[in-house]
């Protein structure tokens, strides 16, 4: 399981054009511009889209991908933008971040395989000081009838990988949820993310 789904992302990542693009997520962008600037850690992040952008907002920036190909992409795209981000590559168990020490965690698409879930947003959890945010964007379990119509618009085909209000309410029970909503939204990311699709939005402040 572990090395198919890396070398899917490796090979994925190895193509000259950055398949999400370089432009940040748009809910991403517009909860990153509402907010005071500190240390933001980006999970899943790939070829640095979003923590390139938030660097170039005066963030802190952390980020971690199992994919060493989306991290010299992303160190490339940071070089461009005169930003510098600190960038891991493995599994994120064998990563050292500090407890409670980011002011906000971005998940935008980290769709982590369905058995590890949970434990990873636990983990991630641990990393946040309390009264810092999650913000997530992710593709909905209803998601799955947008992408049988147009496989262009992306997101994993198998159900158990994406995700569902109450999953999210589970994980995240000691947040004050600000946001939890399932919408469709148009997407236009790159290669990979193009037509209309179901997501779920999330904005939690950790309050234990």
């Amino acid at each position: 399981m572990e090395e198919t789904w890396l070398k899917q992302w490796n090979d994925r990542y190895k193509a000259p054009a950055y398949a999400y693009g370089t432009s940040p997520n748009e809910f991403l962008k517009d909860q990153i511009e509402k907010l005071q600037t500190g240390k933001i850690l980006f999970g899943a992040e790939g070829e640095g889209r979003n923590a390139v952008y938030a660097a170039t907002q005066g963030w802190t920036v952390d980020a971690f991908d199992i994919s060493i190909e989306g991290q010299k992409k992303a160190t490339q795209l940071a070089l461009k933008n005169h930003v510098s981000i600190q960038y891991q590559v493995g599994l994120l168990p064998h990563l050292e971040y500090e407890d409670e020490h980011f002011d906000a965690i971005a998940l935008i698409y980290a769709h982590f395989p369905p058995n590890i879930r949970s434990e990873y947003h636990k983990l991630l959890d641990r990393k946040l000081k309390k009264g810092g945010l999650i913000i997530l964007e992710a593709f909905s379990k209803n998601h799955l009838a947008y992408r049988t119509k147009n496989p262009k618009v992306g997101g994993p085909p198998n159900l158990n990988a994406l995700f569902s209000i109450e999953e999210l309410q589970s994980d995240f029970d000691n947040y004050e949820i600000l946001e939890l909503t399932e919408k469709e939204i148009e997407l236009s990311e790159g290669l990979y993310h193009n037509g209309t699709g179901s997501v779920i939005r999330f904005i939690g402040r950790k309050t234990s």
